[in-house]
């Protein structure tokens, strides 16, 4: 209060003004600094939402299957028919199934190469190398990985080592049964495509920072 002037009513008049003054730029600061820390807050969840779906997404087509062969055949389309030609069986039950199963986990290797932890990431440059050389690709360990990162992002509570969970490997992809569905009804796919949305909402949390847990495979 000493550096206001009450001797007169222009004095007191004009030290308001210039205490409302000083009032509305401090406010306006702290309003843009507000914005720009919400702003980047919600780029950093987009940026995890993102990298929630792509893990969750890699995680269902690599661990979709405990049974049956859960190995990824590194042989191409044109191999797979030469093989059926020559009288051999294809891995996976067929040439077109076997085709789509390597694709769909090429492109889920890749995503966790672009999205993965470190060690998510030598796991699956290990599969690339694996199925680039032509050698039978296992992905259960990457499984493991991919599992319990997403638990633990998610704050869930570990799984016990009391469960038991099988081996996993590659789901067969829904572009394979497509036509079956549609002659036998539509209402399969329709379901699938639901249950996948369910999924990928577990991505929109709220997580304000990017984590990045250790591994526990």
């Amino acid at each position: 209060m000493r550096g206001f002037d009450f001797s007169s009513w222009q004095t007191i008049l004009t030290s308001i003004a210039g205490l409302l003054l000083v009032t509305l730029i401090g406010m306006g600061i702290r309003l843009v600094m507000m914005m720009t820390l919400q702003q980047r807050r919600e780029r950093q969840n987009r940026q995890i939402n993102e990298r929630l779906k792509a893990l969750i997404s890699a995680y269902k087509v690599l661990g979709g299957s405990f049974t049956g062969t859960l190995t990824v055949s590194p042989l191409h389309l044109r191999d797979l028919k030469r093989a059926e030609t020559e009288g051999a069986e294809a891995p996976g039950g067929g040439a077109e199934r076997a085709r789509r199963v390597r694709d769909a986990v090429e492109a889920a290797l890749s995503d966790i190469v672009l999205f993965g932890t470190q060690a998510q990431v030598e796991l699956a440059a290990g599969a690339m190398r694996d199925m680039a050389a032509g050698r039978p690709v296992e992905v259960h360990a990457l499984v493991v990985s991919l599992r319990n990162y997403i638990r633990e992002v998610l704050d869930l509570e570990a799984i016990p080592q009391s469960v038991v969970i099988p081996n996993q490997g590659p789901a067969r992809p829904s572009g394979a049964s497509s036509r079956g569905g549609r002659e036998g009804g539509g209402g399969r796919g329709g379901g699938g495509g639901g249950g996948m949305g369910g999924g990928m909402m577990l991505g929109g949390m709220g997580l304000g920072s990017d984590p990045d847990p250790a591994d526990k495979g």
